[in-house]
């Protein structure tokens, strides 16, 4: 599941492979862009912001895309056969003569002016692994709305960029509450732990798909706490985990009822 670490390693392999190179293809499949035509323009760097991606080009334009929940960038060699899905999943065809770059599964994909950017990603907080990361203004915003349930204000990339469902749920264990308490119930002190918890967490991890949150142990078996391990018992405390649905597929969450404090779903 695409968060703030794998958009951040996705761009980086993306810079590594195309920066600074001519783009010899260009194939941007969806229909506002059908006539766009990138193609002998130099592919000038890949940048994350948040879960944001944006692939600059020479002329002063910018591929924005997001991943959100499925999509993904898979680089392949020129002979190499492409296997991140279907044909009818790709979204948008980058090449050089080195590499070529598949956007699968796109739900954004937009063609703006790189002067235009703070259209698309102004309005984000500080990125967990930018360089404008202020941890203060993190936990400033966070605790701006105190009613707000924890969970939520965590997602909310105004407040800070680039947690999703696997960061809130395992950030919320960690912190021994619900991702359902108000954020202006956490002790004292527990605010600023769990934002400087999630810049060290998705620093650790950056470099990796494989992505862990327990990292006292290599085990390949225990990577995370709670997150994907409904039913199954907490490393903690034994009792098995839970998981709620809420608002559809974007709103999952896991915790462990019995060494979690704070409000429940009702089903």
């Amino acid at each position: 599941m695409p968060e703030g670490d794998t958009v951040w390693l996705t761009a980086r392999r993306l810079h590594t492979a195309l920066a600074g190179k001519l783009l010899t293809r260009c194939d941007l499949r969806v229909p506002r862009l059908a006539t766009a035509d990138l193609t002998g323009r130099t592919l000038l760097d890949v940048t994350p912001r948040g879960k944001h991606l944006l692939t600059r080009v020479e002329g002063g334009l910018t591929l924005h895309s997001h991943l959100q929940m499925d999509g993904a960038w898979r680089l392949y060699a020129p002979d190499e056969r492409w296997s991140g899905g279907p044909g009818h999943q790709i979204r948008a065809i980058l090449a050089t003569t080195t590499h070529t770059a598949v956007g699968y599964r796109l739900p954004v994909l937009d063609l703006i002016r790189t002067i235009d950017e703070p259209s698309v990603v102004g309005h984000l907080g500080p990125d967990l692994l930018g360089p404008d990361w202020d941890a203060e203004e993190a936990v400033r915003r966070v605790c701006a709305d105190p009613a707000r349930p924890l969970g939520e204000a965590l997602l909310d990339q105004r407040n800070l960029a680039g947690i999703g469902n696997v960061y809130k749920c395992e950030l919320a264990f960690m912190a021994r509450v619900t991702p359902w308490l108000p954020v202006g119930d956490l002790p004292p002190g527990v605010p600023e732990r769990l934002v400087s918890t999630a810049h060290r967490l998705l620093e650790a991890n950056k470099e990796r798909f494989d992505r862990r949150t327990i990292l006292t142990t290599d085990r390949p078996d225990r990577k995370l706490y709670v997150y994907g391990r409904k039913n199954q018992p907490c490393y903690r405390c034994g009792t098995p985990v839970r998981r709620k649905e809420e608002t559809g597929r974007d709103r999952i969450s896991y915790w462990c009822p019995g060494c979690q404090s704070g409000p429940a779903p009702s089903n």
